[in-house]
Order: structure tokens, then C-alpha cells, then sequence
């Protein structure tokens, strides 16, 4: 595993760890442990910028599904370290802020941690992952730790209400931009970003390149807010002032720009990529700077500014994206200034409206409201604040001298390069992008000074606050002054990122435009003249001074518009119009009839696997190859159908139960007549204690009764009957016939043969649990574990342990039974307790011989679990559930999380070989005594194996069991 994969996986080991510091002596804020974990990453990806800048990177990988072209690909170039450094830099500063902001006491700081880490260690991934399949997961982890964010204070409806549809909208996006993946992938034969840079032609003019276009921009749109889907990010504001600085700001919503960065190598020089991307972005430049004046919560201001600054970047790259259609490398390079702006902005945006968003979480903490009607006058009671705010809204707006101004500069460059760009319909439109520009400017103006003066200027309104304002702790300002002096240096000395961050960035989205070795020319200077952007700068501030004096007096700009034909009204009335159709749909299958469900699936199973086998000509009958049947089979067969038919026709429920193992058991002599010993153990066991989950259920069930009534012949349930029972016959039939006229050669030869070779062990049937379908064993004992806490759960739900239960006899008065207690079931028999004693550890000694011995001969770790577990039930049933518990005072959840735990260590631990996750090794060490001794690492998973299934199995039980 290299360090890039180790910085990927640092926050969640971190989130893992987070819970653990509740235990620490004194209790001090968890948020100074979890600084250290993206200071530290911001250190080293701080360090990799000398060896980025010459050119060369890193590149890394640890296979994980090879056959399907799926890796786990890190790759650290100019773009991908350029968001590492925001991800991992603004993610410290806002851990920092949050310390100060988060009261331990009040606030389940510990679960917003977490939720924090989860999410940085998700966005790490998106941006690192060089593998379309691994940046899916990541980007769909992204949306469900932002959804957890979000909703932090759960208690609110908006809150619930804001992460519900920041997760609808992007995960939508997150399903079309894996279809676009996918049609890549059909078109490349590769999941690996790098290889379908390399293999653009492959693309270019094929017949499924538009539909892969448009899908990944789905993708792109959702997560960074873009007009139409923008819908989503001002309701998201109802999370924690740091979530929104961090997730909302500077990383989540920058997701999207990232992801049309990476992929302009493969589609520039497009038209259908230069125009979606571009008027995409033009339109909620416009939109969302229109409607960010409109506010008046100064959260909502910022959520519409970080729209409308989100499509100003995404128009950029919309239009730098140009540069890969002309083949003069001059022409591509003017084209190219977009791109460089877009990267310089993408910058300045992340640390100016970072920094906005702390202090408007700052004066909403002093002030306990966000109302920009309510407040006024704070600037001599904040002037910390207010001059933190000033940077930030100054270069918001494109003043000079911050870096703010700056970007604004080079976007009116590149958006007035458009009227040379004679391609694409542009001599028709491109006097209309300078235009919604300027326009889109003069409301970025305007807005950025009312958040300004209204805040901290005029009147101040004492009465109209919850609390006395006052400056905030040193320790809350400490983040958003430090991103305020980033905003001035990257003003003052633009130089520091021309070479060292911008450069690179740009030669990762436009690698073709140079040749290896030359570098993009990154000159960024405050003047250059009486030029056209000088006078557009002008008249922006003229124009927005006039729009900022006329804002308070015009309905249109201080009025929210027409909300019941807003997106929001669409949005609110599809989810409940689709809501109440699939309600209506549902009720009219779901009748609450198990009846009618079985009819449902049996049918379903029927027609389609009939008509599967009928149209591939599936059915087939040849019994030649079929080994005679013994009178043993038949005798055991017979047991089995007796003991089957019987069960319907018990008087006792005591009888039943025993009929049904029965037929356990019957099975069972089958396994050790076909020579199957581990299968024969497996169920043996398995019945065992099976049997007795069945007595702790029916022990609190009434006595069985049974009613006479008439039976009516339904043909339904009969042809549906005789359909399953057909279907299965035939199938089982035609399988066992197709022999070696079947298409495939039978997967079990290549197991008999590399068994030992491959695994080290002989016992085919355990080496494919642990090794061969070892993940497969590991989701089986997940889904265990979450079975055996349902099970926990429901019981725990109406049990109290204090409360003393009665137990109802109907040989008591009712007065005696009122004063009677129950009394944990227990046997009575002195013999079995005497032969309990000697039997459990015996079967304890076994449990442990075939846990060890599975590898090569019959036995392993589920086996051995469900032994032991045989014998606690034993000790159980013959002591009773106290004097079981007192003599293995166990928690046996935590048993089974221990258990889980190492089988998810074991796989994990490959990756540090560089081999693919629950990859397992082996091989022979001499012992004195024991002479050669093999040691197999599937012995641990295996180990993890057995502990989940004791757990799983004694909670279930002793739950049941401790029910009265």
C-alpha cells in the first residue's frame, strides 16, 4: 500500500477511532485529536507540490477485481493534488473553527466528527482515484456522509428535509454519471482515466459518445448545484456553520467542477461539451447572483453567491474547453486563459467564501440570528469580524487588491476571447457572454455589499436580538482570518500559485496542447492597461453601488418572486405526487395477506423461469449417468417423507418440533452416505440448535388447539402448487442431465485441483469459504450479525430487566400467582445435568479440533462456532440461562463484533502486500516436537468466522431465552 492509498484511508481510520476518545481522562473537546489527522495530510500533500511541479507525480495501485478492469488506482497530478490541498487545508481550518463553535456539553460532537472524516476521506478518493468504478464509490460515499451532515440536528424538519433532498438530487446524478461510465467503458475497454486520455479517438465520433457526454455532466451538474439541480444547496444550509463552510464551499460542490476538469481532455473540442458546459454555467451564474440579493437569511445570501460563483467556474471550463478543437497551438492557448482563470478562481472562491461562511456562523452565534433585517451596527462591537467579512465580500465582489479581483479580471478575458472564436455558432452568440458576464458581475457587486453593510453598518437593533453581541473567542477566528490574509496574498502575489499549483492544474485538464517537457505560460498581474475589463470592472462597481443604494426601495430585488412557481414548488409537488402514486400502487398489491404474497412470488418464479427454459430449450432428461439407488437411500428417504408428512397431523406443538428435526436429521445420514462430512456436521449441528430456538420460541406460545372446518378445494393454490413442484423437478432434472453436453466445464474441477496448490489446504469445501469465495463468507456473516441485533432489538423492545414478570399457572389461585415470580426455565433431570458436565467439555475439545483442522480435514471456523455453541445451549438448558451466563460472563454482541472485526482486519491486511483485499498466503515452519506445521493466514479469517457465529448464535438464543 503506498502513502497515497494511506491518505485515502487515514480519516476513516480516524472516524473508526473517534468514539474511543469519549474514555479519555478529563474528556477535552475531540476535535483537537481529530485536527491532527488533515493537518498532517495537508503537511504531505503540502510536500508533493516540488515533485507534481516537475512534472512527474505518483501514481500507485492494488488490485482489487482485475478480471473486470477495476483497481484501486491512486494518481497524484496538478489537478488531483490542487483539491487535496483544499480538501485537506480548508478541512483543518474549519476542524479548528468547529472546536470553538461546537459546545462538547450540547452537541453530539463526537458524531459530527465522525460524519466530517467520512466525508473528507470520500472526497480524498473522488479526487485521487484514478478508476471510474473506485470514483463512483467514493462519489456516492460523498452523498451519503453530506446527507449525514446535513441532517445533524435531525430534530429539526428542515434540517431532515434539506438532507433528504441535497442525497435525492445528487445521487440521482450519481446513477446517470455511472450509466456515462459505463457507455465509456464500452467504448475504451478501461475504467482507468489515464488510459482513456490516452485513448480519446476511440471516442470521438462513436455512436455512444453523446449519451456518455451528457450522463457524466448529470453527474457533474447535481453535486455542484447547477441550474436546474441547484435546488438542493440552500435547503442544505440548515447544517452546522462548519459543514457548510467546508462541504458547501470548498469541497462537496467543487465535486462536479472536478469531475468536468478531469474528463475535458476526453471531451474537449466538442460542441455539445462546449455548450452544455458553458450555458450551464452562465445560466446559474446569472440565476443565482440575481437570487442571492433577494435574501435575507445571510446563509441563503451565501448559499445563492456559492450558485452563482459555482457556475462562473463551470462556465470557464465550458469555455477553455475550446482549446482542444483547434489544431494551431497559438489558437489553443488563447482559448486556454479560461482554464487557467477557471483554477485561479476555483482558489480564491474556496478561501473568500470559506471565510464568509465562518463569520456569518460567528455573528449568528454572538447575535442568535441570521436575519439580515434584524441586524446592523455590529461593526464596533466585532471589528475582528467585520474586517474579516470586508476581505471576503471585497474580493467576493472582484475588488482590488485581493485575488478575488483578479479571477474576475481573467473571466472577463476569456468571456470577451469568445467574439474570435468563429466555430460553433458563435458569431451569432458570443456577444452574449461577455454580457450575462457583466450583468452576473454587477449582482455579485451589489449582493457581496449588502452582506457587508447591512450586517455591520447602520442601526444597530439591540431589541431585535437574542443575544448581547460581542467579538468572538480568539480561538472561532482564528480559521476565517487566516483564510481572509489567503484571500489578500493571493491578491498581493499571485506568483506563489502560478507555478507551484495553477501551472500543473492546468497541464492535467489540457495535457495534449503541449509538447513533453513545455510548460503553460501563468502570468498574473494587477494591470495591463486601460483594456476593455478595466472599463467592464468600472461599470460594474457604478452600476452595483446603484443597485445595492435602490435594493431596499424595489420589489424586485428584495421581494423572494413567484415561490409557488419556483423549482422547489416542481420539486415538492413531483415528490409528492410520486409518493402518493406508489402508495396507490402498493396498497393494491399489498394486502397484508401472506397468501396473496406467495401467489405473487411463486407465480412470478413459475412463468419466468418456464419461459427462460422454453426459450433456450433448457428442459432435459438423461438418466444414464445416475448411480442406483441403495436400500439405505431408500429407507432414509422414506424416514424423510413419513416424518414430513406428519408434522401437519401432530397433536403437540412438543411434537412437531420433534418431527421436524427429523427431518434435519434424515437429511443429514444422506450427507454421510453421498460423503459429504462437513455438509453432515454442518446440518447436524445446525439442527441441533435449530431445535432449540424452536422450544424457546413455542415455550411462549399457548397450548396447541386444533378446530374442525371444512376444506375447500382452491384451483389456484393447487395449479400454483403443482407449477412450483414441477418447475423445481424439471429444473433439478435437466441440471443433473446436461453433464457433458453443457456448454461450461464444471468450476469444481479447478477447485479440486487448486485447492492445495493455490491455498494450502485440503479440505475443498472450507478452502472456498474462507479463500476462494472469502468475501462472499464475509457478507454472509455481516448479514448474521445484522439478523442477530434485529433479533436483540425487537426483543429488547418492550423488556424491562428490572421488571419482575408473572408467570400464569393455571394450577395457582390468583392470588398465589400474583405473588409468584418466574423462574428461568431449567431441567430438571439430575442425570442430564451430571452428563452435561462431562459431555460440554468434550464437545468444547471438538469444537476447537475441527476449528483447527478445517483447513485440511472436515471441520472450520462456522462449523466449530456452532458446536460451541451447541455446548453453551447445553449448559443452558441443563443449568439454566443465569447460571450460564455467570459461568461465561460474556457480552456475545461484542463477541460477534470482535469476530467481524477480525475478518475485516484479515482482508485489509492483504492490501498492505499489495494484493487484493482478502487475498490470504501460507505456507511451512518447522516445530520441535510437532516437526513441519503449516500456517495458513485464512486461519484467521477463519477465526473471525467462528467468533461471529458463537455471537450471533448465543445472542439470538439467550435473548429468546431471557424473554418471559
Amino acid at each position: 500500500m503506498s502513502t497515497l492509498h494511506a491518505a485515502i484511508i487515514l480519516p476513516f481510520i480516524l472516524a473508526v477511532g473517534v468514539p474511543l476518545l469519549k474514555r479519555l481522562p478529563g474528556k477535552p473537546h475531540p476535535g483537537w485529536a481529530v485536527l491532527l489527522g488533515p493537518a498532517a495530510l495537508f503537511i504531505y500533500f503540502l510536500a508533493q507540490i516540488p515533485l507534481v511541479q516537475s512534472g512527474r507525480g505518483i501514481v500507485s495501485s492494488i488490485p482489487w477485481i482485475s478480471s473486470l478492469g477495476i483497481e484501486f488506482t491512486v494518481v497524484l497530478d496538478g489537478l488531483s493534488l490542487l483539491f487535496a490541498l483544499l480538501i485537506s487545508g480548508i478541512g483543518t481550518l474549519v476542524v479548528l473553527y468547529s472546536i470553538f463553535y461546537m459546545d462538547k456539553e450540547k452537541e453530539a460532537v463526537h458524531r459530527f466528527y465522525i460524519y466530517l472524516l467520512l466525508f473528507m476521506g470520500a472526497m480524498l478518493g473522488v479526487v485521487l482515484s484514478d478508476n471510474l468504478i473506485v470514483l463512483y464509490g467514493f462519489w456516492e460515499l460523498t452523498s451519503i456522509s453530506s446527507f449525514l451532515l446535513i441532517a445533524f440536528w435531525h430534530h429539526r424538519e428542515r434540517s431532515r428535509y434539506g438532507a433528504f433532498k441535497s442525497m435525492l438530487i445528487t445521487v440521482f446524478g450519481g446513477l446517470a454519471m455511472l450509466a456515462g461510465f459505463v457507455l465509456i467503458y464500452i467504448m475504451t475497454g478501461t475504467f482507468s482515466v489515464r488510459e482513456i486520455v490516452q485513448n480519446v479517438d476511440m471516442i470521438r465520433g462513436h455512436s455512444l459518445m453523446l449519451p456518455a457526454l451528457v450522463l457524466v455532466l448529470l453527474g457533474a451538474f447535481t453535486k455542484s448545484a447547477q441550474f436546474p439541480f441547484h435546488i438542493w444547496l440552500p435547503d442544505a444550509m440548515e447544517a452546522p456553520t462548519p459543514v457548510s463552510a467546508y462541504l458547501h464551499s470548498a469541497t462537496m460542490v467543487k465535486a462536479g467542477l472536478y469531475l468536468v476538469a478531469r474528463f475535458t481532455p476526453v471531451f474537449s473540442g466538442q460542441a455539445v461539451w462546449f455548450w452544455l458546459v458553458s450555458a450551464v454555467g452562465l445560466t446559474t451564474l446569472i440565476f443565482g447572483s440575481f437570487k442571492a440579493i433577494k435574501q435575507t437569511d445571510l446563509k441563503a445570501m451565501l448559499a445563492f453567491s456559492t450558485i452563482s460563483q459555482l457556475g462562473l467556474i463551470m462556465a470557464l471550463l465550458g469555455l477553455g474547453s475550446a482549446s482542444g478543437y483547434f489544431t494551431d497551438v497559438q489558437q489553443s492557448l488563447f482559448y486556454s486563459k479560461a482554464t487557467m482563470a477557471a483554477i485561479f478562481h476555483l482558489m480564491n472562491h474556496a478561501v473568500f467564501k470559506g471565510a464568509l461562511f465562518m463569520v456569518v456562523g460567528i455573528v449568528d452565534h454572538e447575535t442568535g440570528t441570521r436575519d439580515i433585517r434584524k441586524l446592523g451596527g455590529l461593526m464596533s462591537l466585532m471589528p475582528v469580524t467585520f474586517t474579516v467579512a470586508l476581505i471576503g465580500t471585497f474580493s467576493m465582489a472582484g475588488l482590488p487588491p485581493f485575488g478575488g479581483f483578479l479571477s474576475k479580471e481573467m473571466f472577463f478575458t476569456a468571456v470577451l476571447n469568445t467574439r474570435e472564436m468563429g466555430i460553433w455558432s458563435m458569431q451569432t452568440w458570443s456577444l452574449w457572454f461577455p454580457i450575462i458576464a457583466w450583468i452576473a458581475s454587477v449582482f455579485t457587486f451589489a449582493y457581496s455589499m449588502v452582506l457587508l453593510f447591512r450586517t455591520f453598518t447602520g442601526k444597530f437593533q439591540a431589541e431585535q436580538l437574542k443575544n448581547q453581541p460581542h467579538e468572538a473567542p480568539v480561538g472561532m477566528l482564528i480559521s476565517p482570518v487566516i483564510m481572509a490574509s489567503l484571500a489578500l496574498v493571493f491578491g498581493l502575489f499571485p506568483g506563489l500559485l502560478s507555478y507551484s499549483l495553477i501551472e500543473p492544474a492546468m497541464a492535467s485538464i489540457l495535457p495534449g496542447l503541449l509538447a513533453p517537457g513545455e510548460k503553460f505560460q501563468v502570468s498574473i498581474q494587477f494591470w495591463h492597461g486601460w483594456t476593455p475589463e478595466v472599463f467592464m470592472t468600472l461599470g460594474v462597481i457604478a452600476a452595483g453601488i446603484l443597485i445595492f443604494s435602490l435594493q431596499p426601495k424595489v420589489k424586485a430585488l428584495n421581494s423572494p418572486g413567484f415561490a409557488r412557481f419556483s423549482l422547489n414548488s416542481v420539486y415538492d409537488t413531483g415528490l409528492r405526487t410520486m409518493e402518493r402514486s406508489s402508495r396507490w400502487l402498493t396498497n393494491k398489491y399489498m394486502t397484508g395477506s401472506v397468501r396473496h404474497y406467495l401467489i405473487y412470488i411463486f407465480t412470478f418464479f413459475v412463468v419466468v423461469l418456464g419461459a427462460i427454459m422454453f426459450a433456450f430449450d433448457g428442459f432435459s432428461l438423461d438418466m444414464s449417468s445416475y448411480a442406483p439407488v441403495t436400500i439405505y437411500e431408500a429407507a432414509i428417504l422414506l424416514a424423510l417423507i413419513l416424518a414430513a408428512l406428519a408434522v401437519p397431523f401432530a397433536n403437540s406443538r412438543l411434537l412437531a418440533i420433534i418431527l421436524t428435526g427429523a427431518v434435519g436429521y434424515m437429511v443429514t445420514l444422506f450427507f454421510v452416505i453421498f460423503r459429504a462430512p462437513d455438509l453432515a456436521l454442518t446440518q447436524l449441528i445446525v439442527e441441533t440448535v435449530s431445535v432449540t430456538l424452536f422450544l424457546l420460541c413455542f415455550y411462549h406460545l399457548p397450548k396447541l388447539k386444533k378446530e374442525l372446518s371444512v376444506l375447500k378445494f382452491k384451483l389456484t393454490n393447487f395449479l400454483i402448487s403443482l407449477g412450483v413442484g414441477v418447475m423445481v423437478t424439471l429444473i433439478a432434472l435437466s441440471a443433473l442431465s446436461a453433464g457433458s453436453s453443457h456448454p461450461f466445464e464444471s468450476i469444481s474441477k479447478f477447485f479440486l485441483e487448486a485447492s492445495y496448490k493455490l491455498a494450502g489446504g485440503k479440505n475443498v469445501v472450507n478452502v472456498i469459504l474462507v479463500d476462494f469465495r472469502g468475501f462472499d463468507t464475509m457478507l454472509e456473516i455481516v448479514v448474521l450479525g445484522i439478523a442477530s441485533l434485529g433479533i436483540y432489538a425487537m426483543i429488547r423492545l418492550n423488556l424491562d430487566e428490572e421488571q419482575d414478570v408473572q408467570l400464569p399457572s393455571p394450577t395457582l389461585s390468583a392470588d398465589k400467582q400474583a405473588g409468584a415470580k418466574l423462574t428461568p426455565p431449567r431441567s430438571n433431570d439430575v442425570i442430564l445435568r451430571m452428563t452435561s458436565r462431562v459431555a460440554m467439555f468434550i464437545i468444547l475439545t471438538f469444537s476447537l479440533y475441527l476449528f483447527f483442522a478445517g483447513h485440511n480435514d472436515p471441520g472450520g471456523g462456522f462449523i466449530g462456532g456452532l458446536m460451541t455453541s451447541a455446548a453453551l445451549v447445553l449448559l443452558a438448558i441443563a443449568f439454566g440461562m443465569e447460571v450460564m451466563r455467570k459461568i461465561v460472563p460474556l457480552d456475545f454482541r461484542k463477541v460477534m463484533a470482535t469476530g467481524l472485526l477480525i475478518a475485516f482486519l484479515t482482508g485489509l491486511g492483504s492490501l498492505a502486500f499489495g494484493v487484493p483485499f482478502l487475498s490470504h498466503a501460507f505456507g511451512h515452519v518447522h516445530v520441535p516436537i510437532m516437526g513441519e506445521v503449516e500456517l495458513a493466514t485464512a486461519v484467521i479469517f477463519d477465526l473471525g468466522v467462528y467468533l461471529t457465529v458463537v455471537g450471533v448464535t448465543m445472542t439470538i438464543i439467550l435473548e429468546i431465552g431471557r424473554d418471559r
